[in-house]
């Protein structure tokens, strides 16, 4: 029996699709603990390219069943287009796919007040696909959960009383429209029916299989970074991508946790607002950007790019209790003469010892730079640590010592078969 908790290290976009594929074929199970529709998980294999944004990627492994546990915000839309696609692709999910019936439910208004909000002046860069709103209603205890779509005067009366603020809010605040009550509760029972064969008590499930000996990776959303406890608050995600999620998200206990393994970037990545103490700008930053194709899977949004932060990765690594990692896109480098590493951060003069997440102090530190001699060729069909250049070799030394990472995966593109296990 193992029980292993795979995490985003940096501001998520790490690659964790085509390392859950990877490793999914050990495991019976693979379960999602958080986040929403706006993760996208990109999977290539052969010629055809899956992007899935709630189904956790080892639905792509015919063998493993998949779970979305309690701790994921679930777009009824959202969930019945990915398993359309899925099984228009050849992807059985029947039978494979399990959702608690715990989790809370984006409705038409959380989208609505999300995009409002992000229009506004306080931005945080949000996809606007309702996913704080969501949460922020499932902490204020007002939140639909799948469960109440079983009882239909429950769901009316609980989605009539919601609706009552909002609609309060949208039309006096916004001057928008007042939402329909009926139209709602229709579309959601209609869901109910779709979903219903997928739905289970999730917990009960994990568990049990665990005490069989089966075992089961359970995955993430979003990176370390956007945490909204642990990361850059307040410019991070509205749940706990670190790996302390991954027990209240699936109802998994943490004495039943095996490892953690984490995913890191060769280079560093973030979208939306917030500091970035790496990040390249002008034509260094946009070469990197083109060269790593770093667009959201999701939204298409270009992502900031810039130099590998251990500084940062030594943080994540404490936070999570990461003991192995699986590096990515390291092939996206092979066109650098030299490239940088941050070992540290300064604040007028003086080195900090530890990770600042105050964004008051994150914006005014002032990185702290080792350079590396880079290997100039392209590395993507190496098949074995040995078929790396030299420089390549050394790169990969000296970020794992600065960081205090093992590094057991080392993928050099997309596709399943150009990955490095060490």
């Amino acid at each position: 029996m193992e029980v292993t908790v795979l995490v985003g290290s940096q501001w998520g976009d790490e690659g964790k699709g085509k390392i859950v594929d990877i490793l999914s074929d050990r495991y019976d199970f693979v379960a999602r603990y958080q986040g929403g529709a706006n993760a996208g998980h990109t999977v290539i294999i052969g010629d055809q390219q899956f992007i899935l944004h709630l189904v956790p990627s080892g639905i792509l492994r015919e063998n493993v069943k998949c779970v979305i546990g309690n701790g994921v915000v679930i777009d009824p839309q959202a969930l019945l287009d990915e398993i359309q696609f899925l099984e228009s692709s050849g992807i059985s999910t029947k039978g494979r796919l399990f959702i608690s019936h715990n989790a809370h439910l984006i409705m038409p208004y959380h989208k609505l007040l999300d995009q409002i909000n992000e229009s506004g002046a306080n931005k945080i860069g949000t996809t606007g696909r309702g996913i704080g709103p969501c949460y922020i209603d499932k902490y204020a205890r007002k939140g639909i959960r799948i469960v109440d779509l079983l009882d239909r005067n429950v769901l009316k009366e609980k989605i009539k009383l919601n609706l009552e603020e909002k609609n309060n809010l949208l039309k006096k605040v916004y001057n928008h429209a007042e939402l329909d009550v009926e139209k709602i509760i229709n579309e959601y029972v209609e869901f109910d029916k779709q979903i219903d064969q997928y739905i289970t008590d999730a917990p009960s499930l994990l568990n049990n299989a665990i005490l069989e000996g089966q075992s089961v990776l359970i995955e993430g959303a979003q990176g370390t970074m956007l945490d909204v406890d642990h990361g850059t608050y307040p410019f991070v995600t509205s749940s706990n991508p670190t790996s302390g999620g991954a027990c209240t998200g699936t109802g998994i206990p943490p004495t039943k946790i095996s490892s953690v393994f984490g995913i890191v970037k060769a280079y560093t990545t973030r979208v939306g607002n917030g500091p970035f103490p790496t990040e390249l700008f002008g034509d260094e930053g946009e070469e990197l950007r083109k060269t790593g194709a770093e667009f959201g899977a999701t939204t298409g949004r270009p992502r900031r790019c810039g130099w590998f932060d251990a500084f940062l990765l030594n943080y994540s690594r404490m936070i999570n209790g990461i003991e192995r990692t699986a590096i990515t896109k390291l092939d996206v480098l092979g066109y650098l003469d030299e490239i940088k590493v941050c070992v540290g951060y300064e604040k007028n003069g003086k080195k900090l010892k530890s990770y600042p997440t105050d964004i008051s102090q994150l914006e005014n530190v002032t990185p702290v730079y080792e350079t590396l001699k880079g290997w100039r060729q392209d590395i993507s069909g190496a098949r074995s640590f040995n078929d790396l250049p030299a420089e390549c070799k050394e790169y990969l030394s000296f970020i794992s010592q600065e960081s205090g990472i093992e590094i057991k995966i080392i993928s050099v593109g997309p596709k399943r078969e150009q990955t490095i296990e060490l």
